[in-house]
């Protein structure tokens, strides 16, 4: 009976931890399996690979889909601005638990990056719209990774003097996490196919890194 009890009071609290530890997740009770997570993003999350990597890596407690669309863009005096897609529509209309946004890479293209002035705002304005969602998502913002040798007319000294600084200004106002996928590729070239997209190699690095900053938040409660 005492081995009994003991069993019985040892999965109460593991249950209870559990139940704390997906709570705080997002700061809601009513959280249920399987947890939603929506990669926002352009053409390194569209196409790289990178949301079926996290996939595995976080197993089958938890959805991940991939809503990247590519060549857009944070800023909205462009010809694709990300929160005028319809596929932001269906991100939100998925009522995500957690939020990964990947933007700025197409920002830091030449003629894009003559409305730098605009990024903070613009990319508030669509944080607001995930804010503003019923499931009241955990977000989490990532530093886009280098931008090497390209024929896309896309700039690394533009992503590194205009875009990230901004990316970082906007989540310590705001209280959001940051994931660093720049730091971690600055001197790999070879894990990009054509100085922007990753190989298969890069995708799986950089699912990491961001299943590392998902499972770290979480073992913060």
């Amino acid at each position: 009976m005492k081995l009994l009890a003991g069993f019985i009071v040892i999965l109460i609290i593991a249950v209870s931890f559990a139940a704390v530890y997906f709570q705080n997740l997002r700061g809601r009770a009513n959280l249920t399996y399987p947890i939603r997570v929506a990669c926002i993003g352009d053409s390194l999350t569209d196409i790289s690979g990178y949301p079926t990597r996290l996939q595995d890596m976080l197993g089958t407690n938890y959805t991940v889909r991939n809503y990247g669309v590519t060549a857009s863009t944070v800023l909205l005096n462009t010809i694709k601005p990300y929160i005028d897609q319809s596929t932001f529509q269906w991100a939100k209309d998925f009522q995500p638990d957690v939020v990964v946004v990947m933007l700025g890479s197409n920002d830091a293209h030449v003629t894009n990056y003559l409305s730098i002035g605009s990024f903070v705002a613009d990319y508030e304005k669509l944080l607001s719209e995930i804010q503003g969602l019923a499931s009241e998502p955990e977000i989490f913002l990532v530093k886009p990774p280098p931008i090497f040798d390209n024929n896309l007319n896309l700039s690394n000294a533009n992503l590194v003097e205009g875009v990230i600084p901004r990316i970082e200004q906007i989540a310590k106002e705001e209280g959001f996490t940051t994931i660093d996928a720049y730091r971690p590729f600055v001197d790999y070239p070879q894990y990009f196919l054509d100085g922007v997209h990753p190989t298969p190699e890069g995708a799986r690095i950089l699912a990491s890194q961001i299943y590392d900053a998902i499972i770290q938040a979480s073992e913060l409660y």
